[in-house]
């Protein structure tokens, strides 16, 4: 999960942009408002003829069960799904079933922030020790959900967790209190890991590995929030002129916390939310994202459900780290997190290992996405 979000700017141009488009391809391309946008043709999407799409595959059919059941389109965009397929046969199946859509921000801008995430690998026990002293928490018994927005629309798709001290519904306790002297989860603890650090990190990237003393690992997935706000810290260090903005990362967050552990604390404590796990044993697929399907390295996407449905095919133009390539594939909104708001905004799930975290750390990219929508039956052909 990403530690910084950069602030909206506009584009001015669009305008101008859109009128030439009308000329040139005859697509309709009348400015929305933020989110989803026009209808544009298959051959504005650059790099949609050399992405390998086939590799795209996994991750569509690991969500095609859970869509169909809940929706007809998709189930019969499922059956069509060719199987054993090659990359052009591929392409010909999502042009025929789907159409491709901009995706806008403020005052029509089609550029954002593309940030990168990981599964970590931890090292803990199931045994409190000296070395294993740093819990890692099941979703409380305490703590319930607040659902007022009928009567508080203020409210809506707001994420609200409250217990009960007396007489009174209260918010439920802060990152600062959970790990406080008072201990207000003891007892709640289904892990124990050597690295307040890396139990921290644990709850940016929502889900892990914990490699335990026998050699064996087990899995650690996201099982509820406290309810508080997501407060990226790099964002704070910039802020104390701790790094720059255009050094932050994760290697450089955690590199500050640990050259500076009496600070440490206080840093960790000014995000103030908190993420609740649950044990996975299944450890072939990958984690599980909002959608509740396996993510897949390099094709899942966390995104904003308010804008984005979870599910959506998406089409995403940026580069990764440190290189010019343009990194341009097509990838599934399957997760959500914290810091991923607006419509052009996505975080690019990209697995375990070394590799993924080095990407996951440093990819802070501007991009653009493309949401590929089922196609009406009626749709006109738009090449």
């Amino acid at each position: 999960m990403p530690y910084l979000r950069y602030p909206k700017a506009t584009t001015p141009k669009l305008w101008a942009g859109s009128i030439l488009a009308i000329f040139l391809t005859g697509c309709s391309v009348t400015p929305k408002a933020p989110g989803i946008a026009e209808e544009i043709c298959w051959n504005q999407l650059k790099g949609w003829q050399d992405d390998q799409l086939v590799e795209a595959m996994p991750a569509l059919q690991s969500q095609c069960d859970r869509l169909s059941k809940k929706d007809t389109v998709w189930k019969n965009i499922c059956e069509a799904a060719p199987k054993d397929a090659s990359t052009p046969e591929v392409r010909r199946f999502f042009e025929t079933h789907f159409s491709p859509h901009n995706i806008v921000g403020l005052q029509n801008k089609n550029q954002g922030l593309i940030t990168g995430y990981y599964e970590p690998t931890l090292y803990g026990s199931f045994e409190r020790s000296e070395r294993f002293n740093y819990p890692i928490y099941q979703r409380p018994d305490d703590m319930f959900e607040v659902r007022l927005e009928s009567r508080f629309p203020a409210l809506k798709n707001q994420r609200v967790r409250a217990r009960i001290e007396g007489n009174k519904i209260v918010p439920y306790y802060s990152r600062a209190e959970i790990d406080g002297n008072q201990q207000p989860l003891k007892g709640h603890e289904i892990i124990w890991v050597d690295d307040a650090d890396a139990a921290f990190f644990l709850h940016i990237q929502g889900s892990g590995r914990v490699q335990l003393p026998d050699g064996k690992s087990v899995g650690v997935g996201y099982a509820d929030q406290n309810g508080h706000p997501y407060h990226a810290i790099g964002k704070s260090l910039i802020a104390q002129g701790e790094l720059t903005r255009k050094n932050v990362s994760l290697q450089t967050i955690r590199a500050w916390l640990k050259n500076n552990p009496s600070k440490a604390s206080e840093l960790k404590n000014s995000n103030p939310s908190y993420i609740f796990f649950q044990l996975r044993h299944d450890l072939d697929n990958g984690p599980r994202g909002s959608l509740n399907v396996p993510l897949t390295p390099e094709r899942s996407v966390a995104v904003d459900r308010k804008i984005i449905p979870l599910g959506t095919p998406l089409w995403i133009n940026t580069q990764l780290p440190n290189t010019t390539t343009p990194y341009q594939r097509l990838v599934f909104a399957q997760d959500t997190g914290g810091a991923i708001n607006g419509p052009v905004r996505a975080d690019l799930f990209f697995g375990k290992g070394d590799r993924a975290e080095q990407l996951a750390g440093e990819m802070k990219q501007t991009g653009s996405l493309f949401a590929l929508l089922p196609k009406p039956a009626d749709a006109k052909l738009c090449n």
